[in-house]
């Protein structure tokens, strides 16, 4: 073998070792956003705390740190047992008109621990994993193609009792997460090497996201931003909230009563966003009917009115209808992975008892929590803007949070993500080709499949294979009339895993053209 070969035999397996140590940077950056009760929260209480009743001065302390913070969402025994309206109460957000903003109860502080990880949206109370799953399955499928917590995959748990206003209006918590998660989002493209990320969120996740975006400039979208992957976003509200706020709902929890977590769930911020969307919803569809009245989404002031919740009227009116009049669209790809065809609360119908006794109801298509028209709200809004991808994935007889776990749903999300990471393998190996091109000067279509075949067996755990178009441009250069080969056409497919051969027979098997 000549001295020339034998440089370029050891050219080539610098080449393969790079595509090898690459298989490990082939990832972009993901941050996990998680919906409404989705993560843990910790609370704290001092001296000025008042329990509001006897029985909940006796009950029995929660497991303290050294610090006094207990887990105050989820801790299932609280809600299986006599203490549901301690619980509640401290739970309860307060509106300061004053202010014009939310804050806690009197002596209740509130904090989300491990801001960065995925942790604590694993399960929602670790001590009863088999009944409250969250996130688990889904971080694990990201585990198994490659994503590390801390180092590539990243979770932004956040307060989700509190949300965020219309402009000219403080929402000091909502804007605080925002501007912690556009941090995070800095910071691990920053240790990605530059790489932008990928979001996904789950539910009210969604609607955090698209206001973070479109509170951003467009440059900072376009360098720190790859894909927006949003899954069960209730783009345009819920009739369930209207059941939250008429009789209350259970939190998904048997045994417990709705009324006594109402009051906390009316006092939600991000709860009376999640009201249904009078552009979406339309003016004729009723939500609500009572003895005394009809309520669509154009009617959702009368309807709080009815309640006698106090400020909730104003605060609908100036806070949230602005925030949500118009969907912008966030100027970065959008897929939206959708569960269809569940049964999903329509219309509540309420008798002479009123708002204590729950309502009978009209179920119609969603994916049980969420509407199909607010599921698909973006659709119609977005579809006509320019630069604005967008893509919907359907996957029938999946709930609101089964998308979480459900198998047919992972393997959609999942390869939804492998596909957008394999962009940074084609980009490189286009490189890494015509840059082998360059050196060999290759003549023949056996020369190229050879080292076609030798990179993809190398990298087969991608599960990438090349296939080269029958075109192939050639050129003179006319400086050195060497021959060139410049690939014309070359695209890759996402195939079945490829069996690893040994390198060096591969290599040895290259025709080295002469000079």
């Amino acid at each position: 073998m000549k001295g020339l070969d034998i440089i370029k035999l050891a050219t080539v397996s610098m080449a393969m070792m790079m595509v090898y140590t690459c298989q490990g940077s082939n990832l972009h950056p993901l941050i996990v956003v998680p919906g409404n009760g989705g993560n843990q929260l910790e609370a704290r209480l001092t001296v000025e705390y008042k329990a509001p009743s006897l029985l909940c001065s006796k009950q029995p302390p929660p497991k303290k740190d050294k610090e006094g913070w207990f887990t105050l969402w989820l801790d299932i025994s609280v809600l299986l047992s006599q203490y549901t309206q301690c619980f509640a109460e401290q739970m309860t957000l307060y509106y300061d008109a004053d202010l014009d903003d939310y804050r806690n109860a009197p002596g209740v502080e509130t904090r989300v621990s491990r801001f960065g990880s995925t942790e604590s949206m694993l399960y929602l109370d670790p001590d009863f994993k088999p009944f409250t799953p969250y996130m688990a399955a889904l971080v694990q499928s990201l585990e198994k193609i490659g994503y590390v917590d801390g180092k590539t995959l990243f979770g932004a748990p956040y307060d989700f009792r509190y949300g965020l206003a219309a402009e000219g209006h403080p929402s000091d918590v909502g804007s605080k997460f925002l501007k912690d998660l556009k941090t995070l989002i800095e910071s691990s493209s920053a240790s990605n090497g530059g790489k932008p990320v990928i979001l996904v969120t789950h539910s009210l996740g969604g609607l955090f996201v698209l206001q973070l975006l479109n509170r951003s400039q467009p440059s900072w979208r376009q360098n720190y931003i790859k894909h927006f992957i949003a899954l069960s976003t209730p783009w345009g509200g819920a009739v369930e909230e209207m059941l939250a706020f008429a009789s209350g709902t259970t939190l998904g929890v048997p045994l417990v009563d709705p009324l006594l977590v109402r009051d906390e769930e009316r006092s939600s911020e991000s709860n009376l966003w999640l009201m249904p969307n009078p552009k979406p919803f339309g003016p004729k569809k009723p939500l609500v009917i009572t003895p005394k009245a009809t309520y669509t989404a154009y009617d959702i002031l009368q309807f709080l009115d009815e309640l006698g919740i106090p400020n909730a009227k104003q605060r609908y009116e100036t806070r949230v209808l602005p925030l949500v009049d118009q969907l912008e669209p966030p100027g970065v790809p959008v897929t939206c992975v959708i569960g269809t065809g569940v049964e999903t609360k329509e219309t509540l119908f309420y008798g002479k008892d009123g708002f204590d006794k729950q309502p009978e109801i009209v179920y119609g298509d969603g994916d049980g929590t969420v509407n199909m028209v607010s599921l698909l709200a973006v659709e119609s809004e977005w579809k006509e803007t320019k630069n604005q991808t967008l893509k919907f994935i359907r996957v029938p007889g999946v709930t609101h949070t089964d998308i979480l776990t459900e198998s047919a749903a992972l393997d959609e999300i999942i390869g939804l993500i492998d596909s957008i990471n394999s962009q940074l393998v084609v980009d490189f190996l286009a490189n890494l080709w015509l840059y082998l091109g360059e050196i060999f000067r290759w003549k023949n279509k056996k020369q190229r499949s050879y080292v076609c075949w030798t990179i993809f067996t190398v990298f087969g755990k991608i599960n990438y294979v090349c296939i080269l178009n029958n075109k192939t441009e050639y050129r003179r250069n006319k400086e050195n009339e060497r021959i060139k080969h410049v690939l014309n056409i070359f695209e890759f497919v996402q195939v079945g895993k490829i069996k690893p051969e040994p390198i060096l027979k591969l290599i040895f098997e290259i025709q080295i053209s002469k000079n």
